[in-house]
């Protein structure tokens, strides 16, 4: 059995997607032992206590600097003893340390296909803004392992979303969501838990 532990700061959408596709039978071989958020208001809380997933808020808010930081969100992970960390819309730069700890165990979900529109300063709407300032037909969403750099690490899967001509950044960051991120989060975890490869 995986055990998952999934890290959010937001609304968590992704995070519901892996509580249902787990609740479905979607995800199979996997358990979710606990969230992390760095942020107390996240509404992602909310869905993991209804969901009755452990969850513990780590703050870079209540820390005298980055390092003391670092070293409680990485006690906060080692505490639910996961084999997989997944980061589900998690917009804190994850630490060397946490890093070094789960190498090729953290994978990360991001909002366009790899390597278009990645890297520092690339997160949520900006992404989509991006897009369709460049005027890109298709875009999609990118499931990878971390590594120390930015949305460098290796591909696990990709799927394409279509740009259409009305788009606004928010609705195509809506249909990214729907058609994409949804569906992979969930098929790479579900993969990942029964160690089946791409090749």
């Amino acid at each position: 059995m995986l055990k998952v532990l999934i890290m959010v700061s937001g609304g968590g959408t992704n995070l519901q997607a892996i509580i249902d596709g787990v609740a479905s039978g979607k995800i199979t071989n996997t358990e979710l032992v606990g969230v992390i958020s760095n942020n107390q208001g996240a509404y992602a809380l909310e869905r993991a206590k209804v969901a009755g997933i452990p969850a513990k808020v780590v703050s870079p808010k209540d820390y005298e600097n980055r390092d003391l930081f670092n070293e409680a969100l990485l006690a906060a992970v080692q505490s639910f003893e996961p084999d997989l960390i997944v980061l589900a819309g998690f917009l804190v730069v994850i630490p060397e340390i946490m890093i070094d700890a789960y190498e090729n165990r953290i994978i990360n979900i991001h909002p366009s296909l790899i390597p278009s529109f990645c890297g520092t300063g690339y997160y949520g709407l900006k992404v989509h803004e991006a897009a369709l300032a460049r005027g890109v037909k298709v875009t999609g969403a990118t499931v990878h392992y971390v590594d120390k750099g930015t949305d460098t690490g290796p591909i696990i899967m990709q799927k394409a979303v279509s740009v259409q001509e009305n788009d606004t950044p928010k609705t195509l960051q809506q249909r990214v969501m729907e058609e994409a991120e949804w569906q992979l989060l969930p098929a790479a975890i579900s993969m990942i838990a029964n160690q089946q490869t791409m090749d």
